[in-house]
């Protein structure tokens, strides 16, 4: 399939469900049955079974023609994390159970991941999964930094199956139902006043073996299959030049000209030619998808994310320091999602900052360019061959 058949698809989408006045729902469903979600999945789970590169013609057709191209920003985890590793690792009852409701918004996943004594190393989760008299899972832990865990109808979860071996391996990963028996989610709130993430405690949760995602102690390859997926969702969307937060500090050098000088020229110009970098290194990371499956490039996308929203909403606090010290709300509210662009450049500027540990800490990522992109000389990991029960903690 070309991209003009592409196209005519499109064409045929827009023609049957006007975007002007089609519900965005509707047209969602529509798309989702058109094999336009996401091409590169099989025919009647959203795709056509064709190249993945074909996505961005299906995009750009779609934006042009005023369509919606996401019903809410708080399904992100299951478009970017949940969907990709469920069609890798999932059975057939499952890709059908869950992946038309999630892209269609109708179920938000959240991912429950990161403990309070296993952040930055994941393979040292302790949440426990033991088998139950039914052939089932009983769930004990906590997890914790959970985005969109209260608004979530289900969870990737990461569970240690077996103690008896190294901590890289005896874990299983699981599809949980939020709304089981057991599972409670407390706000946390953060330095924008908000309270987007949470923790989660799980007490005696049944899981059924049918909610398993890949063999048992496997859960570290489709762990990893997860996180691969979701630094490619962070760094790779297609982005027009001069988008995102980028814009905001463009606006302010063209519409303020007191903030003018050749220093501030300088530095602007710097993070305008990084922003842009960024971008096109993004086109380029979702050109090497088309061919095949997410590599380590998403991990340094996401240390460049980081690095250049910092610096970005640092440098506009600066230009508009007025601005800067006016914030819109302390008060504890749980949002379902993360809205930089239309919030002020106090909460930019604050909210930037778990950049650099969500989805990776930077410190990690960096790790992980070092020695699988660059074949630099792994750290000393001393626990690495050492029963997970017999590791300190």
């Amino acid at each position: 399939m070309n991209e003009n058949t592409m196209r005519g698809r499109v064409t045929e989408l827009l023609r049957a469900y006007p975007p002007a006045t089609t519900d965005p729902a509707d047209f969602h469903r529509a798309r989702f049955d058109a094999g336009l979600a996401w091409v590169h999945f099989p025919e009647g789970l959203g795709g056509l079974g064709i190249s993945r590169g074909l996505q961005d013609v299906v995009d750009t057709e779609l934006r042009s023609g005023g369509a919606p191209l996401n019903l809410a920003g708080h399904i992100g985890i299951g478009l970017g994390m949940a969907a990709p590793t469920i069609l890798a690792f999932g059975t057939a009852e499952q890709q059908l159970r869950y992946l038309r409701p999630l892209w269609l918004g109708d179920e938000v996943w959240c991912q429950l991941f990161s403990e309070p004594g296993a952040g930055s190393d994941l393979a040292a989760v302790a949440t426990r999964a033991v088998r139950d008299d039914r052939g089932g899972w009983v769930v004990n832990g906590q997890k914790v930094w959970t985005s969109s865990a209260h608004v979530a109808r289900f969870a990737i979860l990461l569970a240690r199956t077996d103690p008896d071996v190294p901590k890289h391996r005896g874990r299983s990963y699981f599809v949980l139902d939020m709304s089981a028996p057991g599972v409670e989610v407390r706000p946390l709130r953060q330095i924008t006043g908000e309270a987007e993430f949470n923790e989660v405690f799980l007490t005696d949760v049944r899981v059924p073996d049918t909610a398993r995602l890949g063999e048992v102690g496997d859960g570290w390859k489709v762990a990893n299959a997860t996180l691969s997926s979701e630094r490619v969702a962070i760094g790779g969307d297609q982005a027009d030049r001069e988008s995102g937060m980028i814009s905001k500090v463009a606006q302010l050098w063209r519409e303020h000209p007191g903030v003018r000088s050749a220093a501030v020229h300088d530095r602007v110009m710097e993070r305008w030619v990084a922003a842009e970098v960024f971008r096109l290194t993004g086109a380029r990371l979702r050109q090497r998808l088309a061919t095949g499956a997410p590599g380590f490039e998403g991990a340094a996308m996401k240390v460049m994310f980081a690095d250049l929203a910092q610096s970005i909403s640092l440098l506009e606090l600066e230009l508009d320091p007025d601005g800067a010290l006016q914030y819109d709300d302390w008060a504890l509210v749980r949002p379902a999602s993360v809205d930089f662009l239309s919030r002020g450049p106090g909460y930019r500027y604050l909210r930037a900052k778990g950049n650099s540990i969500e989805g990776g800490t930077s410190e990690v990522l960096r790790n992980i360019v070092a020695e699988r992109v660059l074949g630099l000389p792994g750290e000393p990991r001393v626990d690495k061959d050492v029963p997970w029960k017999k590791v300190p903690r």
